[in-house]
């Protein structure tokens, strides 16, 4: 028995020819020229027996697949069962190429498959063939699909028509729904279907704990099956006698729907869980023209577009959220009836196809994630470098290949910070400045772009903090006012001296240091939260504005972090905090990734509750204001010292409310 495959090297057809390699007889495989090599390692990796695979050079898109006449006469006769898999599976290829691969590739097959007279054209279809159809599709069902406006829908629809129309030859058809990897192993070649949301749920992870309830979205039933299912599946039909003519529906029975799919994946990829899901078909009540009138308005365009490019989700995917289309199985499961072939449960093996994603196609795999790929050879200036946070981000920033440049009040410590960068072999430059002053803000970017040609990376580090309650601060009204002089005002002035040139080339960086204390909204620290909120404020709004000019603004809501600025409270000596090390950490982070904000999970779901159950969290913060008494120092009892041991009480909130300030 004699076999020729188009498309062996892709994924399907990949599993396919190994089951084909289990039974008697030769494999002919189409090659493109140039392409024997490619053939040869997938052969090695899949571990096929090479000396009965016949490769047979051509091209799908040339009648008779490009093949020459002593090829044509070398086959005649001899081919029992010809599988057309040669197709574009890929919902965002552009149009054209779809068409000359799934039609004109799909016309060109079965030309030669008359010439050669092969015993059985089996083609591999798609689910996409029905288009949108509302409703149940039954395998015996063609002409009734609808909703064949998406190139990729037409185009497999106009394919199967093809063959059922056209073939010289008898024919089976099968229909596989949306392929996920294999259920063994997890392998898949590209990222395509559910695969599209597994970025998403990433981000939802790194951002929130597992155990937090999220909402989500509901939409239509996503039907999905594994490769290794289809392979098998189609090699058993194939070979089963009585069934030419027919069409076979490979897709899973009991389809999940969105919202299941997604939990099912966010399970597999310990991703909080979306409990309360909004159906997205309720929308439909919009009359079609006012919802595509909303959707192409400039605005709402450009952030849909932000929106899924940040997520790496192909617009022309979001129509399947509401899918609409049943499938009938009745003619397959006849077939494999015996068989014990059967669609795995996703439950069973969605872990294998997230592990597999995320070892090896993940997009941030692929990203230069060095530090040093963002900023050798850049200016980072960075306020508060001599101590600290910023001494332990200029040392690291350093090390990558900047040129930093450290700003600070204190000239000692500013040179003994630059000498230890320098005698490591790194570029740094130090400026003493004092940043409550705006004269000497304008004087230091002033020098800065004057001797180094500006600024490409501006961390506003430097910060005051003062721990008293507000009945402590009736007479002390300074305090509010030192405190934003230098941590907003001060902030503010450097960066916007330093916009102009970042504008100019049209790229920059910003990176405020912020406070948890901002999503807390912690007790005895109002003077500094606003403060810290005010420079956060303005970042959100000034990103709305510069992003389009390549400006990127990133908050670090800085959890607790030993420092000499906490040192005075003594009770932060007993609770969990960031070495600056550590702390520097997140600013690495925040250069490499450029988000609009980091923060750790307890600040964020702080945030959360804070916005949802504003008077429930308010009995949280009022019990920490009673628990976490005022200092000596704040009390304006200098000398007499606090507490020497905080309370047992004081130590468990602490651990409980990591790195938050009280």
């Amino acid at each position: 028995m004699a076999y020729f495959v188009t498309g062996a090297t892709g994924f399907i057809g990949r599993f396919l020819v190994s089951n084909l390699l289990k039974r008697k007889g030769q494999v002919h495989v189409l090659v493109r020229k140039g392409s024997a090599k490619k053939l040869s390692q997938i052969g090695e990796t899949m571990g096929w027996d090479m000396k009965r695979i016949v490769p047979v050079t051509g091209d799908l898109s040339k009648p008779k697949l490009g093949l020459s006449a002593t090829q044509i006469t070398a086959l005649k006769g001899k081919v029992q069962h010809f599988f057309h898999l040669a197709a574009i599976y890929d919902l965002t290829a552009d149009a054209e190429s779809q068409k000359l691969a799934n039609i004109g590739g799909t016309k060109n097959a079965l030309e030669l498959a008359a010439v050669i007279k092969a015993g059985c054209f089996h083609h591999t279809s798609s689910i996409a063939a029905a288009g949108l159809y509302p409703g149940v599709f039954r395998e015996d069902m063609f002409d009734e699909a609808e909703g064949l406006k998406d190139p990729y829908l037409k185009t497999k629809h106009e394919s199967e028509g093809l063959v059922r129309k056209q073939s010289a030859v008898p024919y089976r058809i099968y229909r596989p729904s949306m392929v996920v990897g294999h259920s063994k192993t997890g392998e898949i070649d590209k990222i395509d279907g559910p695969y599209y949301l597994f970025t998403l749920i990433k981000k939802i992870r790194q951002t929130l704990p597992q155990w937090m309830p999220t909402l989500g979205i509901e939409g239509g039933r996503i039907n999905v099956v594994p490769v290794d299912f289809v392979a098998d599946a189609m090699d058993h039909i194939a070979h089963k006698k009585g069934l030419d003519g027919h069409c076979f529906h490979l897709v899973d029975p009991e389809p999940m729907r969105f919202g299941e799919l997604m939990n099912t994946f966010a399970r597999a990829a310990h991703a909080p869980e979306m409990t309360m899901r909004l159906d997205a078909r309720m929308f439909a009540f919009i009359p079609a023209p006012m919802r595509m009138a909303v959707n192409n308005l400039p605005p709402v365009k450009r952030l849909t577009n932000m929106i899924l490019r940040d997520l790496k989700i192909p617009k022309s995917t979001l129509a399947f959220i509401t899918y609409p289309t049943r499938f009938d199985t009745r003619e397959a499961e006849r077939a494999l009836k015996g068989s014990k072939i059967a669609v795995p449960p996703l439950d069973s093996y969605a872990w294998r196809l997230w592990d597999y994603w995320e070892r090896n196609l993940d997009p941030d795999l692929f990203i230069d994630r060095s530090l040093r790929g963002k900023v050798e050879g850049k200016v980072v200036l960075i306020t508060g470098g001599s101590s600290g946070i910023g001494k332990a981000a200029a040392l690291k920033i350093a090390e990558a290949g900047a040129k930093v440049i450290i700003a600070a009040r204190g000239e000692e410590e500013l040179e003994a910070t630059r000498k230890e960068i320098c005698d490591a072999g790194h570029t740094c430059y130090a400026f003493k400045a004092d940043l409550a002053d705006l004269d000497s803000c304008d004087s230091l970017i002033e020098q800065v772009c004057k001797q180094h040609g500006g600024v490409d990376i501006l961390i506003n580090n430097a910060g005051r903090s003062i721990r008293r309650s507000i009945e402590l601060s009736f007479d002390r009204f300074h305090d509010f006012e030192r405190t934003m002089q230098l941590n907003y005002f001060g902030s503010l002035r450097l960066i916007m001296q330093s916009l102009p040139g970042m504008i100019a080339k049209r790229r920059g960086h910003i990176i405020n240091i912020s406070s948890i204390g901002v999503l807390a909204s912690s007790p005895r620290f109002s003077a500094y939260v606003a403060s810290k909120a005010a420079l956060d404020a303005f970042s959100h709004c000034a990103q709305g504005e510069l992003s389009g000019k390549g400006i990127s603004f990133t908050t670090i809501n800085m959890p607790l972090v030993k420092t000499p600025m906490i040192a005075p409270t003594k009770m932060y000596d007993s609770v969990p905090t960031l070495s600056p090390e550590e702390a520097a950490d997140l600013i690495v982070k925040a250069i490499i990734d450029k988000p609009s904000r980091v923060a750790t999970r307890l600040g964020v779901f702080a945030g959360v509750v804070h916005a949802v159950f504003p008077k429930a969290y308010e009995v949280v913060m009022s019990t920490a204001f009673e628990l976490f008494p005022d200092s000596a120092a704040a009390k304006g009892m200098a000398g007499r010292g606090d507490a020497a041991n905080p309370t047992n009480e004081q130590i468990a909130f602490a651990s409980l409310m990591r790195g938050v300030h009280w």
